[in-house]
């Protein structure tokens, strides 16, 4: 495993955040070193769910979208659920916290509904893709090269389908965080 020590990643949510997606990249990247930063809207704790239905745990949230600069991060992370990423993607700030990633081409990783928010970051068009096959079309339509993979890595956006995937996508996470 690549060493991230000295690495700051933000994970950007809301409630609603598929918990094992949230969960189990935080911990890869934590291992390897890495600082990992909750951000959402306010203050306070964000509730998870599991499988999009069942109730989760809550988080801390570390700094709220007004606090957090993109430029004091070297990666993002956009964890699914289709609740958390329906309400971020209607978020301006969050949105411009996303693009200001995207533009300063830090590495993106997003799972399952997590796409959704990049379509409205404008991060999608001509770019290798994959998700959730139910927002497949969405990505598609937004010029986006959709494809049914449990990973897939397009320069530094890296995207999976679902919590299945999740060794593939921890990985591929660590191995862009690496080289920045």
């Amino acid at each position: 495993m690549s060493d991230l020590t000295g690495k700051k990643v933000a994970f950007l949510l809301k409630r609603g955040v598929e918990q094992p997606e949230l969960t189990e990249p935080w911990a890869v990247l934590e291992a390897a070193g890495a600082q990992p930063v909750l951000v959402s809207e306010e203050h306070g704790t964000i509730t998870a769910l599991i499988g999009d239905w069942d109730r989760g745990d809550d988080f801390a949230v570390d700094l709220t979208l007004d606090e957090a600069d993109p430029a004091d991060f070297d990666a993002l992370v956009l964890p699914g659920g289709t609740l958390n990423s329906d309400k971020i993607r209607t978020n301006p700030k969050a949105i411009a916290f996303v693009r200001a990633f995207v533009e300063a081409d830090k590495p993106v990783a997003s799972i399952c509904h997590g796409p959704w928010i990049l379509i409205e970051a404008d991060a999608v068009a001509g770019r290798k893709i994959t998700s959730t096959t139910r927002i497949s079309t969405d990505l598609k339509n937004a010029g986006a090269d959709w494809t049914d993979a449990e990973v897939v890595v397009d320069g530094k956006l890296v995207t999976s389908r679902s919590p299945r995937d999740l060794p593939a996508f921890n990985a591929a996470l660590v191995e862009a965080v690496a080289r920045g």
